[in-house]
């Protein structure tokens, strides 16, 4: 007659460790010999010696995008403080190259977009990445002109 489960596997008693020679689980109980993981309360999981951990001296790289598209946005009350300051002349055209030369955005940008917040009085030609509807608007309202690079 066969068995049809493995109550073996099942009612297998526990070994209890430590209780002499013939057990084939005793004097040491498995641990080897000596050293902190043979000691109890032992807990080493990422622990490198006092050396700095990994996870530590990797650096953080949460939900940053590596390749993001950083883009400066310039809006169109800044372009006019800037020709009121003298910074930016009206009768050249104002690009991303310019603009990181005199400072005014980071040099890291890869994109410049106009924005429409704030008037402008006086009539500039840009060349921008991107740009909003109303900076468009307004830009082409006073005469200026505002291209879009592909």
């Amino acid at each position: 007659m066969t068995k049809l489960n493995n109550r073996s596997k099942i009612n297998k008693p526990k070994i209890r460790v430590g209780r002499g020679i013939g057990s084939g689980k005793g004097k040491t109980s498995g641990r080897g010999v000596k050293g902190q993981k043979s000691r109890s309360g032992v807990a080493i999981k990422s622990f490198e010696g006092g050396q700095m951990p990994l996870y530590r001296r990797l650096p953080k790289r949460g939900f940053n995008p590596i390749s993001k598209n950083k883009i400066a946005i310039l809006n169109l009350d800044k372009i006019q403080t800037l020709i009121d300051k003298k910074t930016i002349k009206t009768k050249d055209v104002l690009n991303s190259g310019t603009l990181i030369k005199l400072k005014i955005i980071n040099k890291n940008s890869n994109k410049l977009k106009i924005l429409g917040t704030g008037n402008i009085k006086e009539k500039i030609n840009i060349e921008a990445d991107l740009a909003s509807k109303s900076a468009i608007d307004k830009l082409e309202k006073i005469g200026g002109s505002l291209q879009l690079k592909k």
